[in-house]
């Protein structure tokens, strides 16, 4: 009889849990939860931790980004305990991001998956992840803008796996970045444009 759990099966389990983890709309839920309304309804729609803080509650705003960081990092800590494999983390991570910005539950209108990035970065490779992180909050602190520390950070995540010699995420890094520049294109047209609102904006522009 042949066996009914094989690797192959195990990591397609692993990564459809990954998704469906991703899925998951924290924002939504702990805005609701907070009774701040339907997050899809405020700000720019988007469900991420930056539309959050535009209600003003700035604890809600850190659930939100903690929590959907950490949807990439138990996904990828998830695929190590049952797998082991650097390459099903890889997909773990990717999957969950996927989830986030096309989820299931919220008939796959996500965010733009920022959060579940560096948790996914962080999970895989905490040096690279705290560069990433860095890098995010230098540009955030500077230019007050969240798009423009997200592209920043997802634009030298590559770079960032050099000195930690981790080239072996260099394809995820790169298909990650590329999503993310992706679901950011409206914004990169407000930051030529000088129209791109400032993290704590009330509305977008």
């Amino acid at each position: 009889m042949p066996e009914l759990i094989t690797p192959g099966t195990t990591l397609a389990l692993v990564a459809l849990l990954a998704y469906l983890l991703g899925s998951v709309p924290f924002g939504v839920i702990v805005t609701r939860v907070m009774g701040l309304g339907d997050l899809r309804q405020i700000g720019s729609g988007n469900i991420g931790a930056t539309n959050v803080l535009r209600t003003g509650n700035k604890g809600a705003a850190l659930a939100t980004l903690i929590l959907d960081g950490a949807k990439g990092a138990v996904a990828v800590l998830l695929a190590k305990a049952l797998i082991g494999q650097n390459d099903a983390m890889q997909l773990a991570g990717l999957a969950a991001f996927i989830g986030h910005i096309f989820p299931v539950w919220l008939k796959f209108k996500g965010g733009k998956g920022v959060a579940t990035f560096l948790g996914t970065m962080l999970a895989l490779s905490w040096p690279v992840g705290l560069c990433i992180c860095a890098t995010w909050l230098a540009c955030a602190f500077l230019t007050r803008m969240s798009s423009a520390a997200a592209l920043l950070a997802a634009a030298t995540s590559p770079l960032w796996l050099v000195p930690f010699e981790r080239g072996d995420l260099l394809m995820l890094t790169l298909v990650l970045t590329a999503l993310i520049y992706i679901r950011h294109w409206g914004n990169l047209a407000r930051i030529k444009a000088g129209t791109e609102p400032r993290i704590g904006a009330k509305k977008q522009a």
